[in-house]
Parts: structure tokens; sequence; C-alpha cells
């Protein structure tokens, strides 16, 4: 019995029974604890894919197949990504209207954040493609709005006119106007070039690059930009410049012209 004793209180004992003891604890709580974050996230996942499924087949399956497939009455979706799916639908482009003219113009969207963040989903499980950006991407925290500037006058300009009041193009279509656009959306649109706009990926410009660019037209929007040159005149660029120049100035030439024509009639009469 003394040497029994002697066993049970050998200081290795408390040792075992530690780790014996949290053994089971961890056992048990693998068991019965509830799925770990990752799960979580995965689970949550899968039931926006089953959400948006539910939702495309019933507004998108029509024009763009029942798969994502495409169709002669819409582009296939597979490999567009999230951004895509957040800048059409968000914008309100889509669904596209039956009857419209040469391109899809911007409209009230009829989805909720929500709805579209399910659709992205399950456009997005379909195939790789452009992420939808995270607000630290697209913030203006860290911009260079002068650099900006100079990135939109080299890249976009052509099409949206310097200060994004937009322009015509070819055939019917047209550049939109940039006035009022979310953040998030000018985002998506240099990364997925919808329509007739060119894609601007990170190889070509970069996120420091796009979030320069929209903190610039944050800025002419906004009013925080002031115009040294004086009134804008819309900020349409040369044609509004010279047409206020032919009818007030050569008005103004006329109108001299005749002043003086009265007046030499009258001196001639006196």
């Amino acid at each position: 019995m003394k040497k029994l004793s002697a066993r049970r209180r050998h200081p290795l004992a408390a040792v075992v029974v530690l780790l014996l003891a949290l053994a089971a604890t961890g056992g048990l709580y693998a068991a019965f604890a509830p799925a770990s974050k990752a799960q979580a996230d995965e689970t949550s996942q899968s039931l926006s894919i089953e959400e948006g499924k539910k939702l495309y087949e019933v507004g998108c399956a029509s024009c763009h197949g029942s798969g994502g497939q495409g169709s002669s009455d819409g582009p296939s979706l597979v490999g567009v990504g999230s951004a895509a799916v957040d800048f059409q639908v968000g914008t309100g482009r889509m669904p596209a209207a039956t009857s419209q003219g040469a391109q899809v113009p911007r409209k009230k969207a009829i989805y909720s954040q929500a709805e579209i963040d399910q659709l992205a989903a399950y456009i997005a499980s379909l195939g790789a493609g452009p992420a939808k950006p995270t607000s630290e991407q697209y913030s203006k925290d860290g911009a260079d709005i002068a650099k900006g500037g100079e990135l939109f006058r080299t890249n976009c300009a052509q099409c949206h006119n310097f200060t994004g009041k937009g322009g015509a193009l070819t055939k019917g279509k047209y550049a939109p106007t940039l006035e009022g656009v979310a953040p998030k959306h000018i985002y998506e649109a240099m990364l997925t070039g919808p329509q007739n706009m060119p894609s601007f990926p990170d190889t070509t410009l970069s996120e420091q690059n796009k979030k320069d660019i929209i903190a610039y037209l944050h800025a002419i929007d906004s009013g925080e930009s002031t115009n040294p040159g004086g009134l804008e005149l819309g900020g349409l660029g040369p044609v509004t410049e010279g047409l206020f120049a032919w009818i007030f100035g050569l008005g103004a030439l006329i109108a001299v012209a005749v002043w003086v024509a009265a007046r030499t009639a009258k001196a001639k009469k006196s």
C-alpha cells in the first residue's frame, strides 16, 4: 500500500492527468463546437450562389442561356466575374429593355444590393473573372487628385471629355457622363470595360491609378476643384466655347457696326 501511495504521489502523475484532461476537453470541443468561421463563410457563399441562381433563372436566363453560356439575344457570362455583374445590374443597365437604341443606358436598378451580390456570386461561380472591388480600393484615402487628372486626360478624356461630361461616338453610340456615378461603379467600369469602353486591368492601370482617377472625378463632380479658366460653359470643350465666341462675339461686332453706321448716317443728315 505504501508503494502504491508513493506512485500516486509521483510528480509525473499530475502531468499525465493534466494531459489526459486537456485531450478529453479538446476532443469534446471538436465534437460539439459550432462550425469554424471558414466553414461558416463557405456555407454562406453556397447559399448566395443558390439564391443567385434562382434570380438568374427568372431575370437573366432568357437572354444569356440557362447556364450563362449566352444566346443570340445575349453574350456569354462565363468568366465575366462579379465586378461586371455588380456594374451592369447596379447601374440598371441589366436587365436590358426589350427595345433599346445603339447601347444600353443607365437607369434605376431593379434589384437590391443583396440580390445583386447573390447574382454576382452565381455568375462568378461559372468561371473566374474580375472580382468586385473592396471599399478600400476605390476610397479617396491616399489618392493623388493631380495624378488622377493626368491619367484621366490621357486615357479617358477622348471619349468622356476632360471633365467627365460624356461625348458622342459613332453610329449613335456615346460615352456616358460620369457625373453622379458611384466610385465603385467607376472602378468596375475600368476593370471590366462595359459596352464600347476598353478594359483597364491592373497591368494597364494599377489599383492606385484607378483610385487617383476616381478621386479626380469626385473633385470635379463635387466642386472641390475650381475652374481657373473662368466660366466653364458646361465643360463640354471647344464646341461650346466656339459657339459662345460666334454668337456673342460676332453678335457684339454686328451690334457695334450697326451702331457706328447709324451714328454716321445721323451725322450726315445733320
